[in-house]
C-alpha cells in the first residue's frame, strides 16, 4: 500500500512544477524629467491683480448702466454720458480717429486678457521632478541660484561668483584670484553640473560659465 505524495509535491513523471512565488511589486517610476512618464508642467499664476481690476471695471460699468436703465424706466431722463455716447456712436464714421483709437485699445485689452488666460505665468518657479503622481514641487529661481553659487564658491581659487538662473539657462560668472583659469573653469563646470542634477529639476537648465580675473587696481 502506497501513500499519496504531500499536497503541492509534483508527481514523478508528471511534467508539472510547483507554483512559483509571486513577483515583487514593480518600482514606482519617477515621473517627469529624465525618468520619462508624465510631463511636468509649469505652475500657473493666480493673477489676482488683473482679475481684481477687470472685475472692478465690469462691476462699476454694469452697475452704472443698470442704474441709468432703471432710472429711465422710472420716468427720469438718461444720463448725459449715455446720451452723448449714443449720439457719437450713431453719427461718427468708422474711420474717425476717436473710434479707431477706442477700438484699438479694446482689442489690445482683449489680447492681453487672452494672453494671461493661456499662459501659466510664475516664471520664477522652476518645476521639479515628480516622485509621486499626486505631489508637485517647485524651486524658486533665486534659491536655485543661491545654491549653485555656494557650490561654486567651494572651488579652490574662486574669489567671487554671480549666478543668474533662468528657465533654460544658468549664467555663471566667476572670478579667480589664483590657479590657471582653465583649471578653475573645469572644476566649476564639474561642480555646477552635479549641483544642477542635485536640484532635482524636471528640465535641468544648461550652464553658461565664464571665469576671469578680478580687475587690477591702478
Amino acid at each position: 500500500m502506497t501513500t499519496p505524495p504531500p499536497a503541492g509535491t509534483p508527481a514523478a513523471g508528471s511534467g508539472t512544477t510547483a507554483p512559483e512565488a509571486p513577483d515583487a511589486p514593480d518600482a514606482v517610476p519617477v515621473l517627469g524629467g529624465d525618468g520619462g512618464g508624465e510631463r511636468v508642467r509649469r505652475f500657473w499664476a493666480v493673477r489676482r491683480v488683473p482679475a481684481a481690476l477687470l472685475a472692478a471695471v465690469v462691476l462699476a460699468g454694469a452697475g452704472l448702466l443698470l442704474y441709468d436703465v432703471a432710472a429711465v424706466r422710472a420716468g427720469h431722463t438718461a444720463m448725459e454720458w449715455r446720451r452723448s455716447l449714443a449720439r457719437g456712436l450713431a453719427t461718427k464714421p468708422l474711420d474717425d480717429p476717436v473710434v479707431l483709437v477706442g477700438a484699438s485699445l479694446a482689442a489690445l485689452l482683449g489680447l492681453w486678457l487672452l494672453l494671461l488666460a493661456v499662459t501659466p505665468g510664475l516664471r520664477s518657479v522652476l518645476p521639479m521632478r515628480r516622485t509621486h503622481p499626486d505631489v508637485r514641487a517647485g524651486l524658486d529661481r533665486k534659491a536655485a541660484a543661491l545654491a549653485l553659487r555656494d557650490r561654486a564658491m567651494e572651488v579652490s581659487g574662486v574669489q567671487s561668483v554671480r549666478v543668474k538662473a533662468g528657465r533654460r539657462k544658468v549664467a555663471v560668472r566667476a572670478r579667480s584670484h589664483f590657479r590657471p583659469l582653465d583649471e578653475v573653469r573645469t572644476d566649476v563646470e564639474t561642480v555646477l553640473a552635479q549641483g544642477v542634477r542635485d536640484l532635482g529639476l524636471a528640465a535641468p537648465p544648461a550652464l553658461k560659465i565664464r571665469v576671469d580675473r578680478p580687475p587690477t587696481k591702478g
